[in-house]
């Protein structure tokens, strides 16, 4: 596995782990949810309900896979050996980078706004640097919009393990 992705995996955990215990648990999914759906206000009760159901459904798939023990949570040993399986979290993923992209595009137009996509970012947990960096990879209309089918895929390139491009963006220290 890559540099990155070995990166991608302890900062993954540590987004996850969104109450900090050191264990990622439904609570925590529970709380990114209301954390990313307060960052877009203006987003429509169908597209925040999304979001939240999209939440719900990645720590499913995550729990099932994960969770060895069956204790409820997942530590950083058990998160490890399998976070980056695209194979056990694809449909779980593209129900996520949709549903994150939608809320964060309350118009529809295809197109969000840096200012929330750096919301929605902060939101998760991501460090601005790296998001304004990440922002800017993904070649913004203009300069202060991001079309929705790039920000999605780069969502699904971010687990991907041996995947490079513009997600390593979100690792270590801003690149370009």
């Amino acid at each position: 596995m890559r540099a990155e992705a070995v990166e991608r995996v302890r900062l993954v955990f540590t987004l996850f782990d969104a109450d900090g215990n050191g264990a990622i648990e439904a609570d925590d999914f529970e709380l990114m949810a209301r954390r990313v759906t307060a960052a877009v206000p203006e987003a429509g009760a169908e597209k925040r309900d999304a979001m939240v159901t999209a939440f719900r459904t990645f720590w499913k798939a995550l729990a099932e896979n994960a969770d060895t023990n069956r204790d409820g949570k997942v530590d950083p040993e058990e998160f490890r050996t399998v976070v980056l399986d695209p194979q056990r979290f694809g449909p779980a993923l593209a129900e996520f980078a949709g549903a994150l992209t939608g809320v964060a595009d309350p118009d529809g137009d295809g197109l969000v706004e840096r200012e929330t996509f750096m919301a929605v970012m902060a939101a998760i947990g991501f460090a601005q640097p790296n998001t304004r960096a990440l922002f800017d990879a993904l070649e913004p209309v203009g300069t202060e919009q991001v079309a929705v089918p790039a920000w999605s895929e780069a969502i699904r390139e971010f687990y991907t393990p041996d995947a490079t491009g513009v997600s390593d963006h979100l690792v270590g220290q801003p690149v370009g």
